[in-house]
């Protein structure tokens, strides 16, 4: 069972958590290497019974504590570092320091409340059944990070399970979100490049024109979609970009289309790269021009063990009552690195509610907005919701 006094520990914990996620939120970093957020939470760490590993990919961390209480269990809890290359506009006191840059996705929060989480179990660590590892992960936005630490043998041997918190600021507050099966899309980058043979504009009939053939696979995709995929299989292909030309009076050579590509199984993906190249090829092969397709992969399907979302759905209510958990009944189709987790080891990734309290989270600013904000009081719940699954799946397991 649940220690009577963790979620009072952790809101003792508050100040800290808090402080810890605006210094980070001032700094903002990129990609696979984020040293100063490294350091502040190895700061934060200091002097705690835990054993930590880098690698040579990123500035990844793990910090494993060993339990004293017998059994043999591990768990794994993850909280992501990079911020996005964006601007801010919160006009909030410890915003953005680096130009470009922003906590816009809740990385901050998700390592102040896994600091928190490390904190409250390495109090408990002698009646801990098992083993508990704090994944500590840069390079999500994009950058396959979680890959990066899997390859460089961070994560080895692998936990029994995996958790993840993610907080959403259009989400209502403190409430905890799940559901089992594909959560996140996989998401690939899509470019068509359509060659053919420019001239004047005048006289298209000596030309090859590309850009007739570019909108017309545009409008292909879209009928392809909704009638060669199953509709509860869903898959999303939308086309953001179509450059062509440098003149009102010049037909060009060739025309690239790009965008994004999203689905939510596996045999759907790899069908959906099959038939946009089949239908780009052909149509531009109709009108004797020539299609080159460039699939770039971006992160797997997030599927979540349906034992991990019944587990987490008992400790959130056990934490907070009968409410506190919302059973999701779509997945998002947006895209998460920790799915590389959950390929290899049975997990779950939650979502926590972060908008202000009373507020109409509906009209809250979203996950990569230059305006997203976030209510810090829900903090202290995140980290409790984190500790709690590390301790109670040490001590029973998803029986």
């Amino acid at each position: 069972m649940l220690h009577d006094d963790l979620l009072s520990d952790a809101q003792g914990l508050a100040e800290g958590i808090v402080a810890l996620r605006r210094a980070i939120h001032a700094e903002p970093e990129l990609g696979l290497q984020t040293p100063k957020t490294r350091d502040k939470v190895r700061a934060a760490l200091a002097g705690l019974p835990l054993d930590w590993r880098e690698g040579p990919s990123t500035t990844g961390l793990v910090a494993t504590l060993k339990g004293g209480g017998g059994g043999c269990r591990r768990v794994l809890l993850r909280g992501d570092m990079d911020a996005l290359p964006m601007p801010e506009e919160t006009g909030l006191p410890f915003a953005s320091t680096v130009p470009g840059a922003m906590h816009a996705c809740g990385h901050d929060t998700h390592t102040a409340m896994l600091v928190g989480a490390a904190q409250l179990l390495c109090a408990r660590a002698g009646e801990l059944a098992g083993d508990v590892q704090f994944m500590f992960q840069p390079g999500e936005e994009g950058w396959h990070g979680a890959r990066f630490m899997l390859e460089d043998g961070l994560i080895d041997p692998l936990p029994d399970a995996a958790f993840a918190l993610h907080v959403m600021p259009n989400a209502p507050h403190g409430i905890v979100g799940g559901r089992a099966g594909p959560l996140l899309a996989a998401a690939d980058q899509l470019e068509i490049c359509i060659t053919g043979a420019g001239g004047h504009a005048s006289m298209p009939h000596q030309t090859l024109d590309p850009v007739p053939i570019a909108c017309e696979i545009v409008l292909a995709i879209q009928a392809m979609v909704t009638r060669r995929f199953n509709a509860h299989d869903p898959v999303v292909v939308t086309i953001t970009r179509l450059d062509a030309g440098s003149a009102h009076n010049v037909i060009a050579d060739r025309a690239v289309l790009r965008g994004t590509m999203r689905s939510l199984s596996p045999a759907h993906r790899a069908q959906l790269h099959d038939a946009v190249r089949q239908l780009a090829g052909g149509i531009a092969a109709a009108h004797g021009l020539i299609a080159e397709v460039t699939i770039i992969e971006g992160f797997p399907v997030t599927i979540c063990d349906e034992r991990a979302v019944t587990f987490g759905e008992m400790v959130a209510t056990q934490l907070w009552g009968g409410e506190a958990f919302l059973r999701m009944p779509d997945p998002i189709m947006g895209a998460e690195d920790f799915s590389y987790v959950l390929e290899q080891v049975p997990g779950a990734m939650f979502f926590l509610g972060v908008a202000h309290q009373g507020d109409d989270s509906s009209q809250c600013c979203g996950i990569h907005s230059t305006r997203m904000m976030v209510d810090e009081s829900v903090m202290p719940r995140g980290a409790a919701l984190l500790a709690a699954l590390g301790q109670q799946f040490l001590a029973e397991g998803f029986a």
